[in-house]
């Protein structure tokens, strides 16, 4: 397949996930309390959103650096995209699912907290396993990474995964602390410039 297919096709999809994210993001309306009242009560879903988007938005100006250095697509980076995508399109889900409960501090908020955490970690592995496919073979990238540098290159590349573990693991003892874990792995991967010093 040529890569601008691969990445059209990858656009539109977190296109669709970014603004799905946005329907979840409502308030009860008139005879339902003051409109200041009903956006303080509704203050988990913001924060849960901004979150998610700001995450997939990342994942899209890597996914963009990383495929500007794919000099050949084959059949598993095809499936290891496709597997990304799948887990970018499970995120308005988990967002919408885990925003309610946030604060109720019961199993459900735990247990929606976890999954969300868990969808994060789907994607970052996903994303994780393209990356290990540009350092796999001759001719895959433009601009291949030295050998000697590739250890600390997937170094600087996985605070994320393990960050979204911990999240889970915290998710059992306090939903939004594990958001916030969330949250901090989405700020790291803005600075972190691994996919992106690859593409130049």
């Amino acid at each position: 397949m040529d890569r601008g297919r691969l990445e059209a096709f990858s656009d539109g999809v977190f296109a669709v996930a970014i603004t799905l994210l946005a329907l979840n993001l409502f308030v009860g309306g008139p005879g339902h309390g003051s409109l200041l009242t009903q956006l303080a009560d509704h203050w988990p879903a913001f924060v849960a959103f901004l979150i998610s988007f700001f995450t997939i938005g990342v994942i899209w100006v890597n996914h963009h650096a990383l495929m500007n250095n794919v000099a050949t697509v084959d059949r598993t980076l095809l499936f290891a995209n496709l597997v990304l995508l799948l887990f970018v399109v499970l995120i308005p889900f988990v967002t919408g699912t885990m925003a309610p409960y946030l604060t109720a501090g019961d199993q459900d908020a735990h247990v929606s907290m976890a999954l969300f955490a868990a969808v994060f970690e789907g994607m970052g592995l996903s994303f994780a396993a393209m990356f290990a496919w540009t350092l796999g073979g001759e001719g895959r990238t433009v601009r291949p990474v030295p050998r000697e540098a590739q250890v600390a290159a997937v170094l600087r590349f996985s605070p994320g995964v393990a960050a979204y573990l911990v999240a889970i693991a915290v998710s059992f003892v306090s939903a939004p602390a594990a958001l916030a874990i969330v949250g901090l792995a989405a700020v790291y991967y803005i600075f972190e410039r691994t996919p992106q010093s690859l593409a130049g």
